[in-house]
């Protein structure tokens, strides 16, 4: 059931499932067609490589049947609190059609980590696959992944990535301190300021390219317009997809998402 509509109602403005037809089938979904993705690898899927000590400081690294041209690392949503690297597996098979590595790094939930710790925490990964796949690196992400996944392009990061691929991403970070998920995610001003990445600036020698559903939450595709605006970066408005399907296209190698991944590297 959707919720009641007010306004302004922060937390109905960044409800998702509840705006698209059949929404709590999809994690299940999603699981399923990873674990098939992982099983089908066999030897070319590096499972569970630990870049750091904590128990979730872990990453999946999946290697096309060539020498890699490079790699994607693909950062999971789920507003920084929910999931796990092991429900989207199955987004790597279009990079890897392209002959790119692809690497799904899991990181510290909140309330057990602040965005701040998070953040850091993407950025070990970042290096610890830079160390293990040459050529150049693309971070990609899907909403609070996404938002990770501008940050590692930010220029108080040094993170070795040529481009940033942010999808349907939260990039100001000020709107959610009225959200009820606040009480787990504990966003206060000074935080919103430093992890925001449309309040941040884009180092010179990285590329962005934001991509979002043209069938999204209003706040969404405000977001992405926002931190493409603040970059500027080239912006998408993907036809027809929403929230929970803007994703898809990294499943298929020729997508115009793969396109705006990997195009010119």
């Amino acid at each position: 059931m959707r919720p009641a509509y007010h306004w302004p109602d922060p937390d109905r403005d960044y409800a998702n499932g509840a705006f698209i037809p059949q929404g709590a089938d999809y994690p299940a979904r999603w699981a399923e067609a990873a674990g098939r993705f992982r099983t089908d690898q066999g030897d070319r899927a590096e499972l569970d490589l630990p870049y750091g000590p904590g128990a979730r400081q872990r990453l999946d690294l999946f290697l096309p049947e060539t020498t890699p041209r490079g790699v994607v690392v693909f950062v999971h949503g789920g507003y920084w609190h929910l999931f796990s690297k092991a429900h989207w597996s199955h987004l790597a098979a279009g990079p890897l059609a392209r002959g790119f590595a692809v690497a799904m790094p899991g990181y510290t939930l909140a309330p057990a980590a602040r965005l701040a710790e998070i953040t850091t925490e993407i950025a070990k990964a970042c290096w610890f696959v830079g160390t293990r796949v040459p050529g150049p690196m693309v971070v990609t992400g899907h909403s609070a992944g996404g938002h990770l996944a501008a940050r590692m392009g930010c220029t108080d990061l040094a993170v070795p990535v040529s481009r940033v691929v942010p999808i349907s991403p939260l990039t100001e970070l000020g709107p959610l301190i009225a959200t009820g998920m606040n009480q787990t995610l504990r966003i206060d001003a000074a935080e919103a300021a430093s992890e925001s990445p449309a309040r941040l600036a884009l180092r010179q020698d990285v590329a962005a390219h934001v991509w979002v559903g043209a069938a999204e939450r209003p706040a969404f595709l405000w977001q992405a317009r926002v931190l493409a605006e603040e970059w500027d970066c080239p912006w998408t408005a993907d036809p027809a997809r929403h929230h929970f399907d803007v994703i898809d296209g990294m499943e298929d190698p020729a997508s115009p998402l793969c396109a705006a991944l990997l195009d010119g590297l």
